[in-house]
């Protein structure tokens, strides 16, 4: 029988997490498919930077606030329920995104390949992500 030290040994949590946090990451970019107007893994295929950019700030924001949720909570169901709270307030960053640029629709600048508009999504992701992170207590 396994004892409870198995459970918590470094490599067994290290495999844990890792194995939570990508499906969590899987399952964060199925949502910002759903939230964007363009297909993110198709306008990559075809070399769309913009959507490149994008998506990348969107994957290292969602990391980066997993670690952070990783570094603050023993308990994993702690650390699951920060992380994916930390997750929607950066979906909620992307529509405020949206909402505070008037003058042009973000999803369609990023879709026609406006690499200005992809870095600064990529920029609002990642470092929002920071502010996030730092606040999950």
């Amino acid at each position: 029988m396994l004892g409870s030290n198995f459970w918590h040994h470094p490599l067994v949590e290290t495999a844990g997490y890792f194995s939570v946090v990508v499906l969590c990451l899987f399952v964060s970019m199925i949502l910002f498919e759903v939230v964007t107007k363009y297909k993110n893994w198709d306008e990559i295929k075809k070399g769309n930077v913009a959507v490149a950019l994008a998506t990348g700030g969107k994957i290292l924001g969602v990391c980066n606030i997993f670690r952070y949720s990783i570094n603050q909570h023993t308990s994993f169901i702690e650390m699951l329920g920060w992380g994916l709270f930390g997750f929607i307030l950066l979906i909620f960053a992307y529509f405020l995104f949206e909402f505070l640029t008037p003058k042009f629709n973000v999803d369609e600048e990023i879709a026609a390949d406006n690499r200005s508009v992809g870095f600064i999504s990529f920029t609002i992701s990642l470092g929002l992500s920071f502010v996030i992170g730092a606040s999950i207590s």
